[in-house]
């Protein structure tokens, strides 16, 4: 039995991925929904939103002192 080249394999796996992001983006935009980012952290409770601030934060801090 002969196997599948590996970059076939990873080529199919991309391409279903892209292909499962184009229609669930379809679909949105069909239903007429927004997503917008700032409305979800609006319903996280605070203690959820200190944890995303720190952690972006702390991120932000990590980027600007890379060695």
């Amino acid at each position: 039995m002969k196997q599948l080249p590996i970059w076939l394999v990873f080529a199919g796996i991309i391409g279903g991925l892209l292909g499962f992001g184009a229609l669930v983006d379809y679909i949105a935009k069909k239903r007429s929904i927004e997503l917008d980012l700032e409305e979800g952290i609006k319903n996280a409770s605070d203690a959820e939103q200190i944890y995303v601030e720190n952690y972006l934060y702390q991120t932000k801090e990590n980027n600007n002192h890379f060695q």
